[in-house]
């Protein structure tokens, strides 16, 4: 394997104090940059530069995450899709539908799964007949409805 191969897909930038202003956001995403220099041993100016580095970067992102079903969308579904040709141009056709929250190429009984939330059942529908599986490339689809969410976390913090 080259080199180029080998270096980390983060360009550097996931050194242990950036680990450590991660894994405090994970903790809580509204926290000032003030409190994380203090838990991190940086200055504040340091914790906001680097903190914008590695949202630039694409490393992370801060939103609030909501439950769908209590902020008005009724319908949220997992979709697998079974795929023809080169799985990786169905994935970014998929990736490229505003309507579309998640897009993951894996292996198992489907090569691509989706995520979808939708306003109402009608919406779920015109999402999956009218664009899903008009889209090259896309030979059958599997849904599964989401009936409660029981579990959302993203504090798997770094490695």
């Amino acid at each position: 394997m080259g080199a180029a191969a080998a270096a980390p897909a983060n360009n550097g930038l996931l050194d242990d104090a950036n680990k450590a202003i991660v894994e405090e956001l994970q903790q809580d995403g509204r926290r000032t940059y003030g409190s994380i220099a203090e838990a991190v041993g940086l200055s504040e100016a340091a914790v906001r530069q680097r903190v914008q580095k590695m949202r630039d970067a694409g490393i992370m992102q801060i939103v609030a995450v909501t439950d769908p079903l209590q902020v008005g969308f009724r319908s949220q579904a997992m979709v697998g899709i079974r795929a023809d040709g080169d799985t990786r141009v169905v994935a970014e056709r998929l990736a490229a539908v505003d309507d579309i929250d998640y897009v993951v190429l894996c292996t198992g009984s489907f090569d691509i799964l989706v995520e979808l939330v939708t306003e109402d059942e009608d919406s779920l529908l015109e999402l999956l007949n009218g664009v899903i599986r008009k889209i090259p490339g896309v030979r059958d689809t599997e849904t599964f409805m989401y009936l409660k969410l029981t579990k959302q976390t993203y504090a798997w913090g770094t490695r």
